[in-house]
């Protein structure tokens, strides 16, 4: 799934997005030009220092990317760029 960040995620929303990951079972990486992170890794998404405007690849392998895709828009920081 592709999603646009709406807000800078370093610090306490790095924290928030990596908590509400481990929620899921699924394996969840996030893509962003050279870089592939798990979701579920604070240093890992703090590594890619995503920022407003940026377009990112969010990969799920389970059976909940919908729910996955929901959770994050529910964050705040993130929006759908399809």
């Amino acid at each position: 799934m592709e999603l646009t960040v709406q807000k800078p995620i370093f610090a306490e929303s790095a924290s928030n997005f990596v908590n509400k990951m481990s929620e899921f079972p699924d394996t969840i990486l996030v893509k962003k030009e050279q870089w592939v992170v798990d979701a579920k890794s604070l240093l890992g998404v703090l590594a890619v220092s995503l920022q407003p405007g940026q377009q990112i690849t969010v990969e799920v392998q389970g059976d909940n990317e919908e729910s996955i895709r929901q959770a994050l828009i529910d964050t705040g920081l993130f929006t759908s760029a399809s």
